[in-house]
């Protein structure tokens, strides 16, 4: 059974086919998000560390951490990118103790953050361009990383699901010219936003089984793209995402802090029977409980966590 081993310093997550779904934390990004580009130019990382927490508090098992400013004092992301990851990298190792995802389309940022990750992270990301495959699979198996594997080439990306499995294909045969073997190669298929191609959700589910079928790889996604430009997008994810783990996604980059959307992955590892006696959705009633009596969701899930602790410590992941 494929398994994809992601470490911090101390902790251990295990990807895979018969695990619990893995949650790896959106929010350290400061794409799209003006104000939080505006505050790491100016040195300030409140954000970031209000995010690294409520992101752990709230159920993320990682948290993906992205540098993608563009300075308006520097535009050169090959200069600005890597002491950044570095500092945020240093900085949320400091809060928090999960492992982490390096994320950027600079080589430099990537290999600055592999340096400073503790730990065994997920490297995202590389795709099936020719420069991209030469740069970034020589960086995973010289830090010994799994990589996320976008399924996207030299022609862009293709709304043919055929042609995005080849691309998928062709990544995992060049990683393992290198020596980087299937189960280090977490599968990005590529959601497309279902307002925009009615059959993008009948697309992925199909993918994601023939990913976990033909090629025995692990799986994720943006979760987030499928309702992209839709009204009441939580509810559009929270079905999408128990569809796909069901049609075998192991992971999805997404926003923990939404409690619909993680009540949706809760129940799913349970129906999945990825939580044993149920002991995972028990305590989360708990946080939806207080919710509902009006609760911040991660205040929440910060008691229901201080509640367990005080009888007897979190389960164990398996890993």
């Amino acid at each position: 059974m494929t398994r994809t081993v992601i470490e911090s310093k101390t902790k251990t997550i295990t990807i895979g086919f018969d695990e619990p779904f893995c949650v790896i934390g959106e929010r350290i990004n400061p794409t799209g998000r003006k104000k939080l580009a505006a505050e790491l130019e100016a040195g300030d990382f409140s954000t970031v560390e209000m995010d690294a927490l409520n992101q752990v508090a709230c159920g993320a098992t990682m948290l993906d951490i992205n540098a993608g400013v563009v300075y308006n004092s520097n535009p050169n992301p090959n200069e600005t990118e890597p002491p950044l990851m570095t500092k945020m990298i240093e900085l949320v190792q400091g809060l928090v103790d999960i492992p982490l995802c390096i994320d950027s389309s600079v080589a430099a940022a990537l290999e600055a953050g592999l340096q400073a990750c503790e730990g065994r992270p997920l490297l995202n990301s590389v795709t099936g361009e020719e420069e991209k495959l030469e740069l970034i699979l020589p960086l995973a198996k010289k830090y010994n990383v799994p990589v996320v594997a976008i399924s996207n080439d030299d022609t862009g990306i293709s709304e043919d699901p055929d042609v995005r499995f080849a691309v998928a294909k062709k990544i995992v045969e060049r990683a393992a010219d290198f020596g980087i073997p299937a189960h280090d190669i977490v599968v990005d298929p590529l959601v497309m936003p279902i307002g925009a191609m009615a059959g993008a959700g009948q697309q992925v589910f199909t993918l994601v089984r023939r990913l976990r079928n033909e090629l025995g790889v692990n799986t994720t996604c943006g979760a987030s793209n499928i309702s992209f430009g839709l009204p009441h997008r939580h509810g559009i994810n929270a079905a999408f995402l128990p569809m796909a783990i069901a049609s075998g996604m192991t992971s999805a980059i997404m926003n923990p802090l939404r409690p619909v959307e993680m009540e949706a992955i809760k129940a799913a590892n349970l129906l999945m029977n990825h939580d044993p006696h149920g002991a995972e959705w028990i305590k989360f009633g708990r946080v939806l409980d207080a919710v509902a009596e009006g609760t911040a969701f991660p205040e929440a899930s910060k008691a229901a966590s201080a509640a367990g602790a005080g009888r007897g410590g979190r389960r164990r992941r398996r890993g």
